[in-house]
């Protein structure tokens, strides 16, 4: 069983944010990152913004060999060594934060 399974319910969706200064190599760091944990990226979205560079990904957990506490941990820490503010929220809470 994954460190985050779900037990037959929907899959566990989390979503992404990067943002930060562009520069070479994000988006293959954190993709190279979440492929080596086995979770799936089930869309993407980026753009720079005067310079900055802004993502954000819908991705899927129900494969993850990684609990989502140590994720938000491992992508802070990644985050800190390229220089970019990397969070993790699960879909519900982004969708409850989000809703008119």
């Amino acid at each position: 069983m994954s460190a985050c399974e779900t037990n037959g319910a929907l899959p566990m969706r989390a979503i992404i944010t990067v943002v930060g200064s562009d520069q070479v190599g994000i988006i293959s760091r954190v993709s190279a990152f979440l492929a080596v944990h086995g979770i799936n990226i089930a869309d993407i979205s980026q753009t720079i913004l005067s310079g900055n560079f802004v993502m954000m990904m819908m991705v899927e957990l129900s494969g993850a060999d990684i609990a989502i506490g140590e994720l938000r941990a491992a992508m802070n820490a990644l985050g800190d060594e390229m220089a970019v503010d990397i969070n993790i929220m699960h879909e519900r809470v982004f969708s409850a934060m989000h809703r008119i």
